[in-house]
């Protein structure tokens, strides 16, 4: 049985502390008062270009210019006037932008890691239901990874609520916001869906079905290692509950992609917006199964897990990240071709305020994989499947960043402190747990049928 080491505790611990301090950061720096807003803009050329004039320059003018003049003195002075509140009106909304980066920070990279662990989950029931031949020997690193998943979408619903109820104008999601559903018709028309009393129950419907699916699959699997020779009850109880579970999570699957991701914008929609998410779910789980497993094996643990599980892995990284790449493009292109102003707009402000980040994760989540996981023997590589490991999830992370940040600080971006620190905080737990639970169980299932098939697996 693997035991998880005292010095992979500590690192965990480590991280979770260095994150919350950079959470912590983040939260006593985003504050701004509005003259400090309006230094800033002023400092980074986005102040409006005018002076408010003071009583000096009043003075001057009346010594200076005849009594004809006086109109257009006056005049000149009430555009002025009217230009102070313009900016004080834009530093207002740059201020409420900043104090929402580090809700924004730590809810795209608690998405971010609920993610992988939900993908790792329907990655698994996917291959019990398919009752596949090369994976029983990974199933307790997919279960292990899956551990994560209660915790971790508990935390995203209370960041995306707590962003309400704490501070002022701190919301993730403007349609939590009362002010902005008073004046907002569009959002109104969809305010019985969207509002937090229905929020809350549907995710509660959410986690309570994927939870509950993975409390009685492990249940089932670790029921199997103790089992009779030749007794497969609790093996075809896994495959009955995998092919239901496959149906409940493709629906409320992409129902939580429209709550916990696109409602973000919710002027805007798309009906790829479900598949789009998980195919990036898809790949980043696989990805993640993939390094648990390499590592793993380093340290003397799964002997039995060879090359050609490996090469498996990495052939679905690819196959996966082809598919998100094939669902970007088609979801992009029909939205840019037909150049509708509702639904064109996701794509302008992400383009002119996120133009690195956006074209960069197609770098990343696409173009690198395609051309280092395109040679078979690459696959076969551990340290090669690390590295392209690595350069997917960095990608995939960029991914929810884009999606998430331009509906919530706009321009106002930047991958800094409360970034890091949240990186840090949510993947320090998320090795935490998923370590702990691979603790818990033997990593080599027993008694499976196909167990002979997954250890003598080699093409």
């Amino acid at each position: 049985m693997y035991t998880i080491s005292n010095r992979l505790k500590t690192f965990s611990i480590i991280l979770i502390v260095l994150g919350v301090l950079g959470v912590a950061y983040g939260f006593m720096t985003s504050h701004k008062s509005l003259e400090e807003v309006k230094i800033m803009l002023a400092d980074d050329g986005h102040g409006g270009g005018h002076d408010v004039p003071t009583e000096a320059h009043v003075v001057a003018g009346v010594e200076n210019h005849a009594d004809n003049t006086h109109d257009i003195g006056a005049h000149d002075a009430t555009a002025d006037v009217d230009q102070g509140v313009h900016d004080d009106e834009h530093a207002a909304h740059v201020q409420e932008r900043l104090a929402k980066r580090p809700w924004s920070a730590m809810y795209v990279a608690a998405f971010f890691f609920m993610m992988i662990s939900l993908g790792v989950l329907a990655f698994y029931a996917i291959n019990v239901a398919a009752q596949s031949g090369w994976s029983p020997l990974l199933n307790r690193v997919m279960e292990g990874i899956s551990a994560y998943l209660l915790p971790g979408a508990i935390i995203v619903v209370a960041i995306a609520v707590g962003s309400h109820y704490i501070g002022h104008h701190n919301e993730i999601f403007i349609w939590m916001n009362p002010e902005v559903v008073a004046d907002d018709k569009l959002i109104q028309n969809k305010s019985s869906y969207l509002n937090i009393p229905w929020f809350l129950i549907r995710a509660a419907i959410f986690i309570a079905g994927w939870v509950g699916y993975r409390h009685f699959a492990r249940k089932f699997s670790i029921a199997q290692d103790t089992a009779e020779p030749g007794d497969k009850s609790n093996f075809k109880k896994s495959f009955r509950i995998a092919a239901g579970f496959l149906v409940f999570f493709i629906y409320t699957e992409s129902i939580m992609s429209w709550d916990w991701v696109m409602s973000v914008d919710p002027h805007w929609f798309s009906t790829l917006f479900g598949w789009y998410v998980l195919s990036g779910m898809l790949v980043s789980g696989v990805t993640v199964i993939a390094m648990v497993a390499i590592f793993l094996k380093s340290l003397g643990h799964l002997p039995l897990v060879n090359d050609s599980h490996i090469h498996d892995l990495a052939k679905y990284m690819f196959g996966f990240s082809v598919l998100w790449t094939y669902l970007w493009f088609s979801q992009f292109m029909l939205i840019w071709y037909a150049n509708i102003p509702e639904e064109v707009t996701y794509f302008v402000t992400r383009i002119e305020d996120y133009n690195l980040p956006f074209f960069g994760m197609l770098v990343l989540n696409f173009l690198f994989p395609l051309l280092i996981l395109m040679n078979s023997d690459y696959k076969r590589i551990p340290w090669f499947v690390m590295m392209c490991g690595v350069l997917i999830l960095v990608g995939h992370y960029v991914d929810i960043f884009v999606m998430i940040m331009p509906a919530t600080v706009g321009d106002q971006w930047f991958i800094g402190i409360p970034e890091i620190g949240s990186i840090l905080l949510f993947g320090g737990l998320f090795l935490l747990v998923v370590f702990s639970s691979l603790a818990k169980a033997p990593l080599t299932v027993k008694n499976n049928p196909f167990l002979k098939e997954s250890e003598h697996f080699h093409y």
